[in-house]
């Protein structure tokens, strides 16, 4: 099977990130298995999910991890002009959803793994296919609880993010929280005898308007990227029950994606410190505001002369390098693991979570070529 014609198979199976994903890693693993290479499934609770790891070649010895989720964003309220779950053909572009973000990547390892199978290594060709990565990361972390005993961890690892096949050795760090305001309920009538949760909710969004201000104006900058500071948005509110009632409760969910230059628990810190100062301005101890972490995972910063980094400019034949907005299972391999990390996979990030979702028939091909280079260099 070419690098096609397992992607056809892969998009197939709709893996929401809010629905089972093991129906396609069944089929990764019959198929790596047919070809004589050992599996490891890492579970969730209810064994509806899991991570899948495979290791092709010397099993006494580190080697390159190729390293993807197979979770995708949902299509729900999105117009698509074919099914998203059916692989289709414009001209050069392949169409569905987990086309770039990131089923292409897994087709082109799979295919890897094939051809590696055939072959003699020196080092292994090894493969970590995630799920729930598209929630922050949340399945990837049992794979890495266990790497974090191996004898031979990963030397380098690959993570095939869309990047149009640029070597990405940046990524920013990101802290989901939730605000749960508490005020007193009364009637609107009224309003002065109760305390208006969502007016405190409001205090709060506009403390993180302000540092997101000052973030911009005066903050560290870091101009590899595109935006080239940390960022501080609101994306969820909830509040009030009737029209009349003064509200007692209301909740914000919002995120910090930080460069590397700000630590992001002193962000937290200080918002933590504003939530306690809106409370206590309505003199009442009962009145408060809870912050809760949510999820969080960190940023990615490989140094530019890293030997995974000449690796990278010779698989792929170009120095250029980038840094991009969104995170990836990068910074917990090279965080948590100390394992040398690039971001760099075909299609383009601009293609991802939108309706009719595409990624080019030639990403695929050279994605396939980068591949082979490093067997070469593995064998």
């Amino acid at each position: 099977m070419n690098s096609v014609e397992i992607l056809d198979r892969l998009i197939g199976f709709p893996t929401v990130s809010r629905d089972p994903n093991m129906a396609l890693i069944e089929f990764v693993r019959e198929f790596l298995t047919a070809r004589g290479i050992e599996t490891r499934l890492y579970a969730d609770a209810d064994g509806r999910k899991a991570n899948l790891y495979a290791n092709v070649g010397p099993a006494d010895r580190a080697g390159v991890l190729l390293s993807g989720h197979t979770d995708v964003v949902p299509v729900d309220g999105q117009r698509w002009s074919s099914d998203p779950f059916r692989l289709q053909a414009r001209g050069p572009d392949l169409f569905a959803r987990g086309a770039a973000d990131m089923k292409g990547f897994l087709a082109c390892a799979l295919r890897a793994a094939d051809r590696a199978a055939r072959r003699t290594l020196s080092m292994p060709l090894q493969i970590a296919f995630s799920y729930d990565e598209e929630i922050g990361c949340v399945g990837v972390r049992s794979l890495i609880d266990d790497m974090a005993g191996w004898t031979h961890r990963p030397t380098f690892c690959i993570v095939g993010e869309p990047t149009m096949l640029r070597t990405a050795v940046g990524h920013k760090g990101k802290v989901a929280l939730k605000a749960t305001c508490h005020g007193r309920a009364a009637h609107s009538a009224n309003p002065g005898k109760g305390v208006n949760a969502i007016h405190m909710a409001t205090d709060l969004i506009g403390r993180l308007r302000g540092r997101q201000a000052a973030m911009e104006e005066s903050g560290p900058r870091d101009a590899a990227y595109e935006v080239p500071y940390t960022t501080l948005h609101v994306g969820v509110i909830r509040g009030g029950t009737a029209l009349n009632i003064v509200p007692s409760r209301c909740e914000l969910e919002f995120e910090i994606r930080n460069i590397a230059a700000d630590d992001p628990g002193n962000i937290v810190a200080e918002i933590r410190a504003d939530a306690a100062q809106i409370a206590r301005s309505a003199g009442d101890a009962r009145i408060g505001i809870d912050l809760e972490v949510t999820n969080e995972y960190p940023g990615l910063e490989t140094p530019a002369d890293s030997a995974v980094v000449a690796l990278a400019a010779a698989l792929t034949g170009h120095r250029d390098l980038i840094k991009v907005g969104f995170g990836s299972e990068g910074g917990l391999f090279s965080g948590r693991l100390g394992i040398p990390t690039v971001v760099c996979g075909p299609g383009s990030i601009d293609q991802a979570h939108k309706p009719d979702e595409f990624v080019a028939t030639d990403q695929l091909l050279r994605c396939d070529a980068m591949l082979e280079a490093l067997l070469e260099r593995l064998a």
